[in-house]
């Protein structure tokens, strides 16, 4: 594995927001944990889910109407993974961990492994952000090439265009091609990660089987192939397309930077909290909606530096990140719609592809 060091010698910035944020928790009396509008959402989120399923199974409704449904169910789940999952996973859902395990659990619910998930994202993605052959977030190759660090084909030219259908695909990908490639492999990308206990084995196999068993399966016998195809491909691309923006548009915008390893030990020459921040980038902060639906993410500079506090309380820290930020002159990246956020996504992909 590539070591990369932090600059974390004199971590001035850090300490100064920790105590800021470490403050407000405790002026306020408050958990940095979830609290009941998170439950009453996971709630919600997972009911519709259910809902959507037996309307679409077993009372099946016209075409267009089965169409509609599914990509309402497309979007609930990938709420589901925004919301409750992340959160769980992250272990900032709840104060206690079998409760956080349950919820990081809904993704194999999902078709994915939470054991694979928190390692490709947890550790490589949150402790090297953006640093290539470490991030694997940012491995989108060779179909899209996110930085100049990397190699460079005939076709990213048009990246720009088709990056659209292709973050479409990304969920089925996700489920049948890249979780196993990480269980036989042992690895996320080149980097090996903690090996997998006898339980993790079963749970993988186990939610995989069930997972095409609820979807596939059972959906053919009621309803038929061809319908149980066309709606579980329209259900995978706008869950996949709407999980890859949400995390495009934090870290694969124009200001962010990239970094690329060139020796066996790399030193990055800001502290990591630093580091966190010219790579990440917020979006849409004030609009409510967003906010409810990605489950905090479009907070995703707050997340970075603080991932086991539950995302209800990203907003109020937002303010202190910010406060701090103008203090040390650190430059924190927004945008203030969906839509400016978006528009430097593409140009950052058509200047990288060209």
């Amino acid at each position: 594995m590539q070591k990369v060091i932090f600059n974390n010698k004199d971590s001035v910035f850090f300490e100064t927001l920790k105590q800021k944020v470490d403050t407000y928790f405790k002026s306020n009396n408050i958990r940095e944990t979830g609290n009941f509008k998170l439950y009453i959402k996971t709630i919600l989120l997972l009911l519709s889910a259910i809902t959507f399923y037996v309307v679409l199974v077993f009372f099946t409704p016209s075409l267009w109407l089965s169409i509609l449904v599914c990509c309402l169910m497309g979007l609930n789940l990938a709420a589901i993974g925004f919301n409750t999952m992340h959160d769980g996973a992250h272990g900032s859902f709840s104060q206690k961990p079998w409760v956080n395990e349950l919820m990081a659990f809904s993704l194999n619910a999902m078709g994915g492994n939470a054991f694979l998930w928190k390692a490709k994202h947890n550790v490589f993605h949150h402790s090297y952000t953006n640093i290539e052959g470490m991030d694997e977030d940012i491995d989108i190759k060779p179909w899209i090439r996110v930085n100049e660090n990397q190699k460079k084909h005939w076709y990213h030219q048009f990246q720009h265009v088709y990056w659209i259908p292709l973050y479409c695909t990304t969920y089925l990908l996700w489920v049948y091609v890249q979780d196993f490639q990480k269980y036989f492999s042992g690895k996320i990308g080149d980097n090996k990660f903690k090996k997998m206990e006898l339980t993790d084995h079963f749970v993988f196999w186990i939610s995989k089987v069930l997972y095409i068993a609820v979807f596939i399966t059972l959906p053919i016998y009621v309803i038929g192939i061809k319908e149980t195809l066309i709606g579980y491909v329209v259900i995978s691309f706008v869950t996949g397309f709407v999980i890859s923006v949400v995390f495009q548009l934090a870290h694969v915008v124009e200001e962010a930077s990239f970094h690329l390893p060139d020796t066996n030990i790399y030193q990055i020459e800001n502290e990591w909290a630093v580091h966190q921040i010219e790579t990440t980038a917020d979006f849409a902060t004030k609009n409510k909606i967003v906010s409810w639906f990605t489950g905090g993410l479009n907070f995703q500079v707050e997340h970075h530096l603080f991932p086991r506090i539950s995302h209800v309380h990203y907003p109020n820290i937002s303010q202190l990140v910010k406060e701090t930020c103008e203090q040390f002159g650190v430059n924190y990246m927004e945008f203030p719609t969906v839509l400016s956020a978006i528009r430097s996504h593409v140009v950052h992909l058509k200047q990288v592809g060209q």
